[in-house]
């Protein structure tokens, strides 16, 4: 599996917009991070997360409505294809991720699909801990994830880069 070296992700901060709490940890993106350039650009992605000890994996796409996860961290590796999708709520940031990119979501982040190709695939993963739930911006949801999102363990390791760099350092 080949992972470029020395990559450093981009890092963005949402702020809390009184539906979508967003983190006071950057959301990260890390740019052509996964060579997929194979047959099994899935495979390639779950090998990298499943090494590193994020689990739970699914492929799928994004949802095309704004949600967010206050229980989990969540990384998408995108296997194939391209996607325009809006990080941070309804005054987040529209972002291209593309076959090899990698967003890692603090939890609490919002996120929701505004465009994508027709072979648009990623891979999801979580590390270690409590079950994924899709939260939807409510003032209900946001007040109980404002409870909830401080008492996510970081984790322990970086889904691409591992013990060392990205959000290990970055999430301190």
């Amino acid at each position: 599996m080949s992972v470029t070296h020395d990559i450093t992700p981009l890092t963005f901060v949402f702020r809390d917009d009184g539906l979508v709490p967003n983190n006071r940890l950057p959301f990260l993106v890390y740019k052509r991070a996964i060579d997929v350039d194979n047959d099994h650009p899935e495979k390639t992605i779950e090998g990298l997360f499943g090494a590193h000890g994020w689990g739970e994996m699914w492929r799928n796409g994004v949802f095309d409505y704004l949600h967010y996860h206050a229980t989990v961290h969540e990384a998408l590796g995108v296997a194939r294809g391209r996607a325009r999708v809006r990080f941070g709520g309804d005054r987040g940031e529209e972002i291209e991720i593309a076959a090899g990119d990698v967003a890692i979501l603090p939890a609490g982040t919002g996120h929701q699909c505004i465009s994508h190709s027709r072979n648009f695939c990623v891979v999801g993963a979580y590390p270690p801990g409590p079950k994924m739930h899709v939260t939807l911006p409510t003032p209900e949801n946001h007040a109980k994830a404002l409870q909830t999102i401080p008492k996510v363990k970081l984790p322990n390791t970086d889904p691409v880069t591992g013990e060392r760099g990205g959000l290990v350092d970055l999430w301190k």
